[in-house]
């Protein structure tokens, strides 16, 4: 700039031709304060760009500079620079950026954290803000509930994480444990941490097999009857369960293995196909109830005939058994089977429900 070098040729004209006494009029002692770093410098510049150019400071748009970089300088003269340095602030869990002139970390956060001499800080208060800037995280206090061994407590705390408040509050798990949410979360206002003790056992027990039952046609008998041709059998087997435990409470047990010391032999049951003419078979419907009816009107004596007309468990005439079809099954009631007795009762109640029975 023109005025620069006028203003150069003029301290040069000053010391070459004005003498000593003139020089020293020119000469200043300024304070150049940089970030708060003290830098005392004797100079003949004229103003405070002058100043910050013959120490190498550099200034930027943002950066704060007083007073003004064009203003002049005097004897004793004290010049400020604060560089605008990046701050990467985390805010319980929220991340921005912002520029600050401030000089220590305290001051930069101050309009941004509220209660931050409470809060805690990834980096010291007191630190100073490089030129470069800094990543902060901060976490400011909040009401959380931490549950652990089935017990709750409110706690407030400035921990940034569920790790850093397990920690915090000497809590320790195992690989096992469950902790919700996940030790990496971030905390918020009124979280609850719920910590679950886990533990995995096993467990070896010997127990029975059940036998299984298979059925086969047998057409002596009528359709709906069966019998037992030859009784099932339990096998044994040793097994071996891998059982879980939350909270000192069983809530799961699964097989892991199992050897068997007795293979079960299976039950074999005989079952019915015949049929009358008609295609009918047994019908043990409500046997519970014609068994108590056969129980009062003959004493449960299925095959009874007294000569007073009335055959069997349920007391039949003939008329009615012949109407009912109990010939399907025998001449006469108290020559069929309780099972056929209550087959043809079955159709009677069809027509007339248990009117024909007094004891019903």
């Amino acid at each position: 700039m023109a005025f620069k070098h006028l203003a150069t040729a003029a301290v040069t004209l000053a010391l070459t031709g004005g003498g000593v006494a003139t020089g020293a009029a020119l000469h200043k002692d300024v304070r150049l304060v940089v970030d708060g770093v003290e830098r005392p410098t004797s100079t003949f510049a004229l103003t405070v760009s002058d100043v910050l150019s013959a120490n190498g400071v550099t200034v930027s748009g943002l950066d704060q500079v007083s007073p003004a970089p064009q203003s002049p300088v005097s004897n004793g003269s004290v010049i400020t620079v604060r560089y605008a340095k990046p701050i990467t602030l985390t805010l319980d869990g929220s991340e921005g950026t912002f520029m600050t002139t401030e000089v220590e970390l305290a001051d930069a956060l101050a309009a941004k954290v509220p209660d931050l001499n409470r809060s805690w800080t990834s980096v010291a208060l007191a630190s100073p803000v490089p030129r470069t800037g800094l990543e902060v995280t901060v976490s400011t206090p909040k009401q959380v509930r931490l549950v652990v061994d089935g017990k709750t407590r409110s706690i407030t705390t400035t921990a940034n994480t569920v790790d850093d408040l397990l920690a915090e509050q000497n809590v320790t798990t195992w690989a096992q444990d469950r902790v919700s949410p996940s030790t990496q979360a971030v905390l918020a206002e009124g979280d609850r941490v719920v910590v679950q003790r886990v533990r995995i056992s096993t467990l070896q027990r010997t127990e029975s097999i059940a036998f299984a039952s298979k059925k086969k046609s047998d057409p002596t008998l009528w359709l709906g009857e069966s019998r037992v041709v030859s009784t099932g059998k339990a096998g044994k087997a040793t097994r071996i369960y891998r059982v879980v435990e939350i909270d000192g409470k069983k809530t799961d047990r699964s097989l892991v293995s199992e050897t068997v010391l007795a293979k079960p032999v299976a039950q074999v049951i005989a079952v019915g196909s015949k049929v009358t003419g008609n295609g009918a078979g047994i019908n043990l419907a409500r046997a519970a109830m014609w068994d108590r009816i056969a129980r009062c009107e003959s004493g449960g004596n299925w095959s009874i005939n007294t000569g007073n007309g009335y055959y069997g468990g349920l007391q039949f005439n003939l008329a009615a058994w012949k109407s009912n079809g109990g010939r399907d099954f025998a001449a006469y009631p108290h020559q069929a089977s309780r099972a056929e007795q209550i087959t043809v009762a079955n159709r009677y109640y069809a027509k007339a429900g248990t009117r024909p029975w007094t004891c019903a």
